[in-house]
């Protein structure tokens, strides 16, 4: 009598389990490519043009050009670990304090998640921080960019790290 009451499910049809599958299939290949040829050729020669806009503002300490840069919310992570707002990231750059004389990008690699560029590259610096300490070295960074309602790439988050050469005790501490 209690077997009357449970309905069991009826098993899937094989077409239906087709189509589940398929479907399952085109959206992982859709978010894994995260957006059409066309648009991630576009889009890579923009976060290009980027990459080398946030390059000139750091050499030439420009914080207007910067901020156009950066996110409301952005936050940046130093090579020594330290945490830095938007505000705090201009202040340091307005500053003109720390003074970068070349900084070198190779290495460049962009992928994309819908609308978020990821960045990697390899960074030659030669430079002084504002305490006047030499800055000087090879760096990997990760940066990441966010499309906004407006279409604008804007960066939400970098993070550098220091390329310690054997026998390089500078910032190992």
């Amino acid at each position: 009598m209690l077997a009357s009451v449970v309905n069991t499910p009826k098993p899937l049809s094989r077409k239906l389990v087709l189509i589940l599958v398929l479907a399952l299939a085109a959206s992982a290949t859709i978010l894994h490519a995260g957006m059409p040829r066309g648009q991630k050729h576009e889009g890579r020669h923009k976060i290009d043009q980027l990459e080398e806009v946030w390059r000139q503002a750091v050499l030439k300490s420009d914080a207007v050009a910067m901020a156009a840069l950066l996110d409301d919310d952005y936050i940046g992570i130093t090579a020594k670990g330290m945490l830095l707002t938007k505000e705090e990231t201009l202040a340091k750059i307005g500053s003109g304090r720390a003074l970068y004389t070349s900084l070198e990008l190779s290495d460049r690699k962009v992928r994309f998640y819908g609308g978020t560029a990821l960045v990697t590259s390899l960074a030659q610096a030669t430079g002084t921080n504002a305490e006047g300490e030499d800055i000087s070295g090879s760096f990997r960074y990760t940066r990441v960019y966010v499309r906004n309602a407006q279409g604008a790439w804007k960066i939400v988050s970098f993070e550098a790290s220091r390329i310690h050469e054997p026998g390089d005790r500078r910032g190992a501490r």
